[in-house]
Formats: structure tokens, sequence, C-alpha cells
């Protein structure tokens, strides 16, 4: 196996992800990770969120860590070769006020890593944009949306749960800028 101060962002968030499924513990990465994997690293974040989807308990996690070589510190694991920080949010696994609908799984030589789709990734990011008016989250939305098929028939469908569609409305043509569509069946 590739050394962990070589791997790739996804290679790496792969082999963390392998020791937690050999353990039945089920986690999926999110946040600004899922960004960088779905940008082609045109937006880059140090950590890894993976989110305790299934409410495992923290010395479970920590007992997982270890057995990769990762020390924590306060709520984030490191490990000295590692270029990244490693964190477990608590669940629900959720985009504002509704959960998840997909999770995408992908194999690598590292690993097979869960992650939140494309479509869900941009949700996450426009909650912050909208709840919280973070423009960095905005603009990772578009990275996102630009570079990968998304669903904005979806998108619209959760804006408008969420009380935003007069925001979505707004900032629309700036998702579809470049993006492809996902038409629904």
């Amino acid at each position: 196996m590739k050394p962990v101060a070589e791997m790739t962002r996804l290679e790496f968030a792969a082999f963390v992800a392998a020791e937690f499924r050999r353990r039945n513990i089920n986690v999926v990465l999110s946040g600004g990770s899922c960004v960088s994997i779905y940008s082609q690293e045109k937006y880059v974040s140090m950590d890894l969120d993976f989110v305790n989807a299934g409410f495992t308990k923290r010395p479970l996690i920590k007992e997982a860590m270890e057995a990769l070589g990762f020390q924590e510190e306060n709520r984030y694991f490191r490990r000295s070769d590692a270029k990244f920080l490693v964190e477990f949010p608590p669940g629900p696994l959720a985009v504002g006020e509704e959960q998840v609908k997909q999770i995408d799984e992908i194999k690598t030589a590292t690993g097979i890593l869960r992650m939140i789709s494309p479509t869900d990734c941009v949700k996450d990011r426009l909650t912050w944009y909208y709840h919280s008016n973070d423009t960095q989250c905005l603009q990772q939305a578009i990275l996102v949306a630009t570079a990968n098929v998304v669903d904005f028939a979806e998108i619209e469908r959760w804006s408008k749960a969420e009380g935003k569609h007069t925001a979505f409305t707004q900032i629309k043509d700036k998702l579809r800028n470049g993006g492809t569509t996902k038409r629904r069946t």
C-alpha cells in the first residue's frame, strides 16, 4: 500500500473508511472534503468530516482511529505523516432540515469511500449560505455544481422546503453556469 503521506485526499479518506467498514461502523464523508473531491481540489479543505451516521459511541471511534495510528487532539484525530485531520461530527446525516438522500460509494486502491452525492454536497454548502450568509460556501456549491451532474430540480425543491426559494432563484443561474443538469424521470 502507498505510504499515508503520499495518499491523495480520496485515497486517504478511503483508507480511514476501510477500517470503519471492517468494524461495521457506519461513517459517511461530508463537508468540505466532499467539495474538494467533487471540485478536483479547486477548493482545499484540510480536514475530513466523517459523519457518525450509526451513532457509534466515541470510544469505539477512538479505538478504530488509534488502530490506524491516529491520536485524538480536542475534537480532531491527527497522524504525524498525514496531510489531513479527521473529525467525526455526530449524526444524523442531514442537509438543512432533511436527511441526506443519496450516499455514493467510490472504490479506490485503499478501500471504499462512502460520501454524500454531488447534489447533497451542493445542498450542504447552500445550507451555510442560506442560514449564515456564508458566501464562501456559495462558491463551493458553484464549484461542485459546475463540475458534476447535479439534480437542480431536487435542489430547488429542497430550497423551497428550507424556506429559501427566493434565495435559490437569485443564485440558480450561478449554480447552472457551466454545470450539467440531470433530468428527473
